[in-house]
């Protein structure tokens, strides 16, 4: 038989042209999902049998269980799934993904959808050029939808005529038949196949379509399909490979999930595929043993009832596959702090999305701020020069992490408005962009206070009880000032009220005036040195520098909904 480089390359197009359908029915039905995918996760996952179904139902519409994974692991990474809630995901998205058997044996074979793909791809042509990015992005779905079976359809016309050519059939057949190596061998390349073209879809489809030409027999397939579970694990874990502990945690148990149900449904191999043998014959169908035709709906039967008695068997060691992936992945608490949690897998599947991913980040930045500015009241408080130096250390190292993360959460904002935005989310960008500004504003001030304290303790500068209680106050005020803005951050983009907010800053300015008075009063009156008074009237003003940037947060937010 010839089979030229031609022919190899019509084959390698085919399957391209597969693949890229596949994503782009997905990632069309996650834009059209948008925020409304977030709320699902958030929502349906509060037990382990809900997140089964809600991973299920979500890769059985976007018939990906590798987008799921990695679309779980970024909202483990954005914060919207606990460890818990994702695992219950993962088990689902595997009995998910089993839809695409179902569709290909289904369909793929039995009826010639490629004849209806180009009428298809006719209809969501136009849409393509809508203004509205929801139809927009339903003529992406629909095209894609035909691609993929068009691509089945190519896919099935440049694989070798195996029939014609029984030479080839036999040289496979040396490998088919021995044993536990042939299972090992098949779960091998079934789980190589997946890594490299980083869709189990698209692996199982190419298993349907060896088996559809008699290139592998029932059980050699089956084998393959258990191989492709573990594979599909791999994706996850690539996409967690930079994000935070959680995310990797999850990407972890999506592995050992797999794993686990492929040793033990090894082991009762053999008995296991008797059981689909007998189910299929017993429904009138003939053996997927003996007709090579059969072999499509059983390896579906298997593909569902395996991942489905997987599922059922270890949602009920949801607290134990918890346990094995927080022992391989150990809380570095040194490193974690000091580095971006909700970013570092990349922009999502839409900008909506990506923006909550930012958001969630920008929160973080406000809790280091505020951590930050507990070190400046405790450099008030202390009076052991030693003490507050390391205070001072503390405070001049998250002045470096402030800055770095205004620099990195701009990049990823900037990033974002690239993308296609509704008016909604250019104006949340804009207002973010101002809001990180103001935070590492804070910072700067912070650091600022620090150093005027250490300059206070090495100038051996005492402050009576009237300053050091005054200063006192003035710190409680910015700490509410703080408290509040933490709060119309969590709050969201909704209409917020940041009444308290003003009120608190109104106080400030009222104070700041008060001691200014004062402070002039007694300088007139040489109640204390001009060196005291210098350093007094420093941190009075930095204070209330400190509380208007703190206000200009809440006024960026509330910005959005004029």
């Amino acid at each position: 038989m010839k089979y030229s480089i031609l022919d190899f390359l019509t084959l390698v197009g085919s399957l391209g042209f597969f693949l890229y359908g596949m994503k782009l029915m997905s990632e069309a039905l996650q834009k059209v999902a948008g925020d409304k995918m977030r709320t699902i996760l958030a929502k349906m996952t509060s037990n382990p049998v809900k997140g089964v179904f809600t991973g299920l139902l979500i890769t059985a519409i976007i018939q990906s269980s590798s987008a799921t994974t990695v679309m779980m692991v970024s909202f483990v990474n954005a914060g919207l799934l606990s460890l818990a809630e994702s695992i219950g995901v993962i088990m689902g998205a595997n009995i998910g993904t089993t839809v695409t058997a179902w569709l290909i044996s289904i369909l793929g074979f039995k009826i010639k959808i490629s004849v209806i793909s180009l009428p298809l791809i006719g209809l969501g042509f136009p849409l393509l050029f809508s203004k509205n990015n929801k139809r927009k992005s339903w003529g992406e779905f629909i095209i894609g939808f035909a691609m993929v079976f068009l691509g089945l359809d190519f896919l099935k016309g440049s694989v070798p005529d195996i029939k014609s050519h029984p030479e080839i059939l036999a040289f496979l057949q040396n490998y088919t038949s021995h044993g536990v190596f042939s299972h090992l061998l098949f779960l091998t390349i079934g789980t190589l196949l997946t890594m490299i073209i980083q869709s189990s879809s698209a692996t199982m489809a190419l298993t349907l379509v060896m088996c559809n030409f008699g290139w592998i027999p029932f059980d050699m397939a089956a084998a393959m399909v258990l191989g492709e579970n573990i594979g599909t694990a791999v994706t996850a874990n690539i996409a967690a490979a930079i994000a935070n502990v959680s995310a990797k945690r999850a990407a972890r148990a999506h592995l050992i999930f797999n794993i686990l149900g492929v040793i033990w449904v090894s082991l009762i191999f053999k008995h296991f595929l008797s059981g689909i043998d007998w189910f299929v014959q017993r429904s009138g169908g003939a053996s997927p043993f003996d007709s090579p035709v059969a072999i499509p709906i059983a390896l579906s039967i298997f593909h569902t009832s395996f991942n489905v008695a997987n599922v059922l068997i270890f949602i009920w060691f949801t607290k134990f596959i918890q346990l094995i992936v927080t022992k391989m992945v150990p809380q570095k608490e040194d490193t974690e702090e000091f580095r971006l949690q909700f970013i570092n897998t990349g922009l999502l599947s839409t900008a909506e999305l990506s923006i909550h991913q930012a958001k969630q980040e920008i929160l973080v930045y406000a809790k280091r701020i505020e951590k930050m500015y507990a070190y400046i009241e405790s450099m008030i408080k202390e009076s052991s020069e030693k003490k507050i130096h390391k205070l001072f250390d503390k405070v001049e190292k998250y002045e470096g992490i402030s800055d770095r993360m205004e620099e990195e959460i701009a990049d990823y904002l900037t990033k974002i408005s690239e993308e296609d935005l509704s008016l909604l989310g250019s104006k949340r960008i804009k207002a973010m962009l101002n809001v990180i500004t103001d935070i590492e504003s804070i910072g700067d001030s912070c650091y600022n206070l620090a150093r005027t304290l250490v300059r206070k303790k090495e100038k051996k500068v005492q402050f009576d009880a009237i300053l050091q209680e005054n200063i006192l106050e003035m710190s409680d005020m910015l700490k509410e000032s703080l408290i509040e803005m933490q709060k119309n951050l969590e709050h969201g983009y909704k209409n917020i009220n940041i009444v308290k907010s003003q009120e608190v800053e109104e106080k400030i300015n009222r104070f700041r005036t008060k001691l200014k008075k004062e402070h002039l009063k007694s300088v007139e009156k040489k109640k204390y040195s001009y060196q005291t008074g210098i350093i007094y009237n420093d941190l009075v003003c930095e204070c209330e520098k400190l509380g208007d940037y703190a206000i200009n947060v809440s006024e960026a937010i509330q910005e959005i909904n004029q």
